[in-house]
């Protein structure tokens, strides 16, 4: 018997294996043949954070797994997770309030870097703080500082990985005088001398942490890896100029069983 696959989000709705019902605001919008076939499902493709954890108590399968959508977006999450699975990680501490946010200039020197815990991307609410003044700007814009050791390196290694196999990866080449490597900041891609090694470390970190669909920014520093942080929604023009179609990698791993 076919499995039954449908899909909440829209990034299927191109897959002849999957009926794409889309994400409503509230469960009693869908009509009863669509909750039907939420009932009926054998998994579910991209549930949305609205719905993960309702199909997660109803025992469904979901891809990506609910431990995607906890951990998306929220760099204070990610840490601890990194922490606690001994996974190496920059020297991160976070400070809530006034009263903590003193404790920084004691715990760090500069320059550092600092971060929106939540809810930031494409290198936006990421800032090398290299002053006092610098630090204050910071710390008025932002409730909960996050602040980490900065590792000065001119790249690091985005590494894609779906269902826990290496998918993609490429250098991002940070471009001259910019400490963040982020393709939206103009760093450059490159496909050239990628270790092994650096795709092993990224496809173990994947399963420890329980991400099934993630882009793992990785950086060399020293001699050793550190995983900086973990990317739910990655990019396109890094498949773009690999020549791949992610759309296309989905559907034949849908329709190998893979996914």
């Amino acid at each position: 018997m076919a499995l039954r696959r449908i899909a909440i989000g829209r990034q299927l709705s191109h897959c002849k294996d999957v009926i794409t019902i889309g994400a409503k605001p509230n469960i009693s919008d869908y009509d009863d043949s669509e909750i039907q076939l939420m009932r009926q499902a054998d998994i579910i493709y991209y549930p949305t954070k609205l719905y993960v954890d309702l199909f997660d108590s109803m025992g469904k399968k979901t891809f990506p797994s609910p431990t995607f959508y906890r951990y998306v977006g929220d760099k204070i999450k990610q840490t601890a997770l990194f922490v606690m699975l001994g996974i190496p990680h920059p020297r991160t501490k976070i400070y809530c309030g006034e009263r903590q946010k003193k404790n920084i200039l004691s715990d760090f020197s500069f320059p550092f870097i600092a971060k929106l815990p939540r809810d930031s991307s494409q290198g936006k609410g990421v800032y090398l703080i290299r002053d006092e003044k610098e630090l204050v700007e910071y710390c008025q814009g932002t409730k909960i500082a996050y602040i980490q050791e900065y590792l000065k390196t001119d790249r690091d290694l985005r590494v894609v990985v779906i269902n826990y196999k290496v998918i993609h990866a490429y250098w991002r080449i940070a471009r001259a005088g910019q400490y963040r490597s982020n393709v939206y900041q103009g760093a450059k891609i490159s496909f050239k001398g990628i270790p092994q090694d650096a795709l092993d470390f990224a496809q173990k970190v994947a399963r420890l942490c329980n991400f099934d669909d993630v882009g793992l920014d990785v950086c060399v520093y020293r001699g050793k890896y550190y995983l900086l942080e973990a990317n739910m929604v990655y990019g396109k023009e890094g498949f773009l100029q690999a020549n791949l179609d992610r759309r296309k990698i989905l559907q034949d791993m849908i329709e190998n069983g893979e996914i």
